[in-house]
C-alpha cells in the first residue's frame, strides 16, 4: 500500500508555549524523522509524506509520527490517503514514471 498523510500539531504543549510564528517544521521534522527511520521506502513534499509497505508496518509508522507530533501541542491533525493495492511493490516510483509517459505520449 501506499499511504500518503499529513500532520500537524495545534493548542499549546504540555511543556510551555509554542513559537509565536505558528510554524510546525520542527513537529515535522519529528514526524519525518521516524519515518525515514522506519526503513520503508518514503517521499516527503511540501504537503505529505508517503509511506510505502505492508498495513501493519505502514500504520505503525503513522501511529509513531503522530505521536512524536503530540509533543509539540495539546491536539494533533492527521489527514491520511491510501492506495491498497495488493500484490504491488515500487508503486511509490512506479506510478509516477506511468505518469511521465502519459504525458510524453510515449
Amino acid at each position: 500500500m501506499l499511504l500518503a498523510f499529513s500532520v500537524a500539531p495545534s493548542g499549546t504543549p504540555a511543556g510551555g508555549s509554542r513559537p509565536s510564528d505558528a510554524s510546525v517544521h520542527d513537529a515535522v521534522a519529528a514526524a519525518v524523522k521516524i519515518v525515514r527511520e522506519s526503513g520503508l521506502p518514503n517521499k516527503t513534499d511540501s504537503m505529505f509524506t508517503t509511506i510505502e509497505g505492508e498495513w501493519d508496518e505502514v500504520f505503525e509508522v503513522v501511529k509513531k509520527a503522530t505521536e512524536a507530533v503530540g509533543e509539540f501541542g495539546s491536539r494533533v491533525s492527521l489527514v491520511i490517503k491510501a492506495d491498497i493495492r495488493p500484490g504491488y511493490s515500487g508503486e511509490l516510483v512506479a506510478k509516477v514514471d506511468r505518469l511521465e509517459q502519459a504525458i510524453s505520449g510515449s
